[in-house]
């Protein structure tokens, strides 16, 4: 099931309201947190969550297939010997590390 920053907000917000009281540092004045403060700290985490579930896939992605070099070895191999291991690579990174909906 796709996931969305609504999803992410609740989650925030389920996480900040565990970490409460949460104290914010003004020079040497120690404060907890106003609402408007707690609400930027809630938006702000839930985004990070929504970034990190939109993108991270294409990182994980790119460490898992290799180099370039690498390959257009498999793709050389393939067409030598007849054989799929480089599309079934591609197909292996891509089911271990797929793109949200």
């Amino acid at each position: 099931m796709a996931k969305t920053l609504d999803d992410f907000v609740t989650q925030a917000t389920s996480e900040i309201e565990a970490e409460k009281p949460c104290n914010i540092q003004i020079g040497s004045e120690v404060r907890e947190c106003t609402d408007e403060e707690y609400a930027d700290l809630i938006q702000r985490r839930a985004n990070a969550y929504w970034d990190a579930y939109q993108y991270n896939y294409i990182e994980a992605r790119q460490v898992a297939y290799g180099s370039i070099g690498d390959q257009l070895d498999m793709q050389y191999k393939d067409l030598v010997n007849g054989t799929t291991t480089w599309k079934d690579h591609v197909a292996q990174v891509k089911s271990d590390n797929p793109k949200p909906e």
